[in-house]
């Protein structure tokens, strides 16, 4: 039986392999050393996770309820005790075409809000309104 050696394309043999080169060793570091960076990198990851969204004072996105005097653009125009009352207006006020959002500052209570532009027609049409 003969053997052939297979050559690379400048008629080189391969080079022999030389056991425990270039491969892993048992009891070797390179064992442990992915699972620990993945560990590591997973921990970051959440920590970095809870720093940007998280709701601390450090950091993070969620706000509080706005103050009272952080009405931004919109002008208060109706104070009611009601939920349904508050949504009843607002569906009045969106009949005359008053864009309106409602606020629950408190429990039994709800601001409705509406662009200062419209405020003048959106009290006037709270003051008609029955539950005002």
């Amino acid at each position: 039986m003969a053997h052939s050696i297979v050559c690379d394309r400048a008629g080189r043999a391969p080079a022999p392999l030389v056991e425990g080169v270039g491969m892993l060793q048992p009891g070797g570091l390179s064992y442990i050393a992915g699972p620990v960076i993945a560990i590591v990198v997973m921990v970051l990851l959440v920590l970095f996770m809870r720093w940007a969204f998280g709701g601390n004072s450090t950091g993070g996105m969620r706000r509080g309820r706005p103050s009272p005097a952080d009405d931004g653009l919109l002008t208060r125009v109706a104070t009611l005790s009601r939920r349904e009352s508050a949504l009843a207006l607002r569906a009045v006020l969106s009949d005359a075409g008053i864009r309106s959002t409602i606020r629950f500052p408190e429990a039994h209570r709800a601001d409705v809000f509406v662009f200062p532009e419209d405020a003048a027609r959106a009290r006037e049409l709270a003051a008609s309104f029955p539950a005002a």
